[in-house]
């Protein structure tokens, strides 16, 4: 599901979970191992990326319908503290977008210090709402320290995906480039944050990141809605739907 290579003192993750990287349980808890693995290593940064023409496009709802309400607590909870590990990551994480970035895929970005796309090659957001769910607290929460604030709500209630120029302009991302730069302008920044003094940089990313973090752990009466409301008849028919109209069809 993982490759790792290394330039110098970074790390590059590249995602290899089928054509999507749509994220199933065994995919967020690799995430979070791997991310756990290069926090011990002496690695002072780390790219995440992945190949071909998609980052990452969220979650895997053909394997969620098949697994059923059995399976969606623990997904849930194992791609919360995906997110979670990817959010509180001590050392720099820049994010090299090599194509579509949805909802999940989306967020995972949101995660990253840092966020590069290559110009031309995919769409950006968050159709949550449009597939029938609401959001997890830190998925919110990361959009809203992340995003152009005028933007937030657009973002969100819109559930509109954006190119790569619009989701530049509301802040999903930070930089365009040509695809074959992709991989070296995303590890020139990750070199040139992993140059600073490791733990300066840690204590002062906790500090940045520590009222999101918070906002996140005071959303327990949400998140229980939001996990019910995930496994509800309702929902199970709304992504169905979604399914249907969108994957099936391209199929």
């Amino acid at each position: 599901m993982f490759q790792l290579d290394r330039r110098d003192a970074v790390a590059i993750l590249t995602m290899v979970h089928g054509k999507a990287n749509a994220f199933d349980l065994e995919f967020s808890q690799g995430l979070t191992q791997q991310l756990e693995k290069l926090h011990a290593s002496d690695a002072r940064a780390v790219v995440v990326t992945s190949t071909g023409a998609i980052f990452s496009a969220g979650v895997d709802l053909v394997r969620l319908l098949n697994e059923g309400t059995g399976y969606i607590p623990g997904f849930l909870d194992a791609l919360t503290d995906c997110f979670e590990a990817a959010l509180l990551f001590p050392k720099p994480l820049v994010a090299a977008i090599n194509g579509h970035a949805i909802a999940g895929g989306c967020i995972l970005a949101c995660c990253a210090d840092r966020r590069v796309m290559a110009h031309g090659t995919g769409r950006v957001g968050v159709p949550e709402l449009l597939v029938g769910v609401p959001f997890p607290a830190v998925a919110l929460e990361l959009l809203r320290q992340t995003v152009a604030p005028q933007y937030l709500q657009e973002i969100i209630y819109s559930a509109a995906t954006f190119t790569d120029e619009e989701a530049l302009r509301r802040g999903l991302v930070n930089e365009l480039v040509e695809p074959a730069e992709l991989l070296d302008r995303a590890v020139a920044h990750a070199t040139r944050m992993a140059a600073l003094p490791h733990e300066a940089f840690a204590i002062s990313k906790q500090q940045f990141r520590s009222s999101l973090v918070e906002r996140v752990r005071q959303s327990a009466v949400n998140e229980a809605a939001m996990k019910q409301y995930w496994t509800s008849p309702k929902a199970l028919d709304a992504i169905r739907a979604y399914v249907d109209r969108t994957l099936k069809k391209k199929s």
